[in-house]
């Protein structure tokens, strides 16, 4: 084989060959992460900083709302005796819990604004009804004796009190009780309400019905401590995520709000109708319902900023066929100009859709690069055939990403398949090249 063919003949041949603007092209992609990954921290930021303003708002109104409860609560008296044979009383806590509980709760939504930025707010009406049995303290090896009746004290778990807008009372029995902020002991609930309650030896079942009227942000849970918990609630929120531990039994989501009901027995949870101390945690078993905002700007955002390789790769292999295919010259300012536009299309989308509508803000961005892009094609390859075929391509990749992102969960699918065809696509256009023959004109 003669040398020739294998080595340049001077450095002016090198610098016009395939290989060595491959190489550029290279140099400026990975130089293109750069600022493609400061697009991705301006997200995460705007993003901490709607989260930021969220949390502002909810901590005033009130935030994620766990009601727990009612449980009964009896006070005994705990004897030790130390190394010294000294004898210590302590008073510790035997807890029962209800045989049944019926829970109806209406939510209504509330959108609240700060600048540009949205938060779902809600009250509650929230109707708690049930029973308990005789507290059946021989089960609990507590001796007679020691067992305080006349401290004994229902009480009710809200996670946030800032949320109360009303004064909560009770019916328990033939009683009419008023709830008090606090709870004697953070056994089986830290934050919440109650109060005294008289129990008789003769009385045999206690019933209970409590309304309470509760401010919450974006998550409503209950915790379900019946022996048989019965759960309905309604809003007019159109898009609910039913979460936690249970999905509900039956539930109907329309476009004007949803109905949703759960059944759960005490066998489908991890802790018994009565214990003493603190032994069993109930937040594990809690469930309820997210009022979901479907539109989040910044996770989509986020989402597409992922393929920004993908953008810069594709648009300079157009940029770089039209060199190869027509002797051209593009200069590396020019390759950096045009990664820089796909790039910016990033910021333009976030800062935007921020003001607009998501599509549409994505329509506006998309369109404005595409246009630039295509502009300064035109310009320096000196073709409108060619700078016809750079639109296309950029807009093959701004309509297949925009498909990508309502397929939520056929995302990867979609994607892959994608890259599989374009890769199968320049394989088939480029068959025919000799890559060994091809020079690049130099300018003149």
């Amino acid at each position: 084989m003669n040398e020739n063919n294998m080595l340049s003949d001077s450095p002016g041949e090198t610098n016009n060959s395939v290989g060595f603007k491959m190489v550029i092209i290279f140099v400026l992609i990975l130089a293109l992460l750069i600022p493609s990954a400061m697009v991705k921290s301006l997200i995460r930021e705007r993003e901490s900083r709607k989260h930021d303003v969220i949390n502002e708002i909810s901590s005033k109104w009130g935030e994620a709302q766990t009601i727990t409860g009612p449980v009964i609560s009896i006070p005994y008296k705990h004897h030790v005796i130390d190394k010294n044979g000294k004898r210590t009383e302590t008073t510790k806590y035997m807890h029962f819990l209800p045989d049944r509980l019926d829970v109806k709760s209406e939510i209504l939504p509330e959108i609240r604004y700060r600048g540009i930025y949205e938060t779902v707010l809600y009250n509650t009406k929230t109707l708690l009804n049930g029973s308990f049995s005789y507290p059946e303290v021989s089960e609990m090896n507590v001796p007679i004796e020691d067992i305080v009746w006349t401290g004994a004290f229902i009480s009710v778990g809200i996670s946030d009190m800032r949320g109360i807008k009303d004064q909560i009372t009770a019916s328990f029995n033939k009683d009419v009780i008023t709830m008090n902020p606090g709870i004697e002991t953070n056994d089986v609930i830290c934050s919440g309400i109650s109060s005294k309650i008289r129990l008789h030896d003769q009385t045999k079942e206690y019933k209970f019905s409590m309304a309470i009227n509760l401010n919450g942000s974006h998550i409503l849970n209950f915790v379900p401590v019946g022996e048989t918990t019965f759960v309905s609630m309604n809003s007019t929120w159109p898009d609910p995520s039913f979460g936690g531990a249970y999905v509900p039994n039956t539930y109907d989501v329309s476009k004007d709000g949803f109905k949703a009901e759960w059944k759960v027995l005490h066998l489908n949870r991890n802790y018994p109708q009565h214990w003493t101390g603190d032994r069993y945690n109930l937040n594990a078993s809690s469930f309820g319902v997210k009022l979901f905002m479907p539109v989040d700007t910044y996770q989509k955002t986020d989402r597409i900023a992922k393929y920004a390789l993908m953008f810069i790769v594709f648009t300079f292999l157009a940029f770089f066929f039209s060199e190869v295919m027509n002797k051209l010259r593009v200069h590396p300012i020019q390759y950096l100009l045009v990664g820089c536009a796909i790039v910016i299309f990033y910021s333009l989308l976030i800062s935007i859709s921020e003001h607009i509508n998501f599509n549409l803000a994505y329509l506006i961005s998309s369109l404005a690069t595409v246009i630039l892009i295509t502009g300064y094609a035109k310009s320096i390859l000196k073709s409108k055939r060619l700078s016809n075929m750079v639109g296309a391509v950029l807009t093959s990749l701004y309509i297949y990403m925009y498909i990508l992102l309502q397929l939520e969960d056929y995302a990867l699918l979609m994607g892959s398949m994608g890259l599989f065809v374009v890769l199968g696509i320049i394989m088939h256009l480029t068959r025919r090249i000799d890559w060994y023959s091809i020079k690049l004109e130099t300018s003149k």
